[in-house]
């Protein structure tokens, strides 16, 4: 007599673990897309599930940005909050303090996952909006804080070391390790650009 196996029930993922996979999902395409370029859907098939289901744990696509921009500082802060803890000033060279230790560690960030790069600049974008814009802020402000904490440092020194995280992020951006004036790839461009005016103007002057 044939005997019908009993069907496993299919398991249910529950809704912090959908949760997190969603965000993970939308770090990835809001990077690349942008707030305004990027359709819940998208995001909804790369998790496996439907664009209703998204606005059942995120009211609006503004609110899953906002929750995967929050995730990308908590990231940062992290990085620095580890670092630090792992910066030891009494085997570290002379000119290693803890802000080069943080440093080094935001810079392979940058290079081990350009997602949080570009979702980061994807959020100062999107601060035309005045929902994203307060968040945004806060959650700047909370970095901020994070690095006083850990650096015990002086407000200009701490200005400093987020003017250079700025750079950083212009020069990975763009896919370069320098900004400065004398180096070799925007001296490459300035002749390149001086070589295009020389070409223009002497095919000007060729009389008909």
């Amino acid at each position: 007599m044939a005997t019908t196996s009993a069907k496993t029930p299919r398991q249910r993922v529950p809704a912090s673990e959908r949760r997190d996979a969603l965000i993970d999902a939308a770090i990835h395409e809001f990077a690349h897309t942008g707030l305004h370029g990027t359709p819940v859907d998208k995001i909804a098939r790369r998790v496996g599930v439907a664009q209703p289901y998204v606005f059942s744990l995120f009211g609006s696509k503004r609110d899953l940005f906002l929750a995967a921009v929050e995730r990308g500082f908590e990231l940062v802060a992290e990085t620095f909050a580890n670092a630090a803890a792992e910066f030891d000033p009494a085997t570290a060279p002379p000119d290693v303090d803890v802000f080069t230790a943080m440093g080094q560690a935001y810079t392979e960030l940058l290079e081990s996952d350009r997602d949080y790069l570009m979702l980061q600049l994807q959020s100062y974008a999107a601060c035309g909006d005045e929902v994203i814009r307060d968040r945004v802020r806060a959650a700047y402000a909370r970095l901020v804080t994070e690095v006083e904490r850990l650096s015990q440092a002086d407000s200009e020194r701490i200005d400093e070391f987020f003017r250079y995280g700025m750079w950083l992020n212009v020069a990975a951006a763009m896919g370069v390790e320098d900004l400065s004036v004398g180096c070799e790839w925007v001296q490459a461009e300035q002749a390149e650009q001086a070589d295009a005016e020389q070409a223009e103007q002497a095919a000007v002057s060729v009389p008909d």
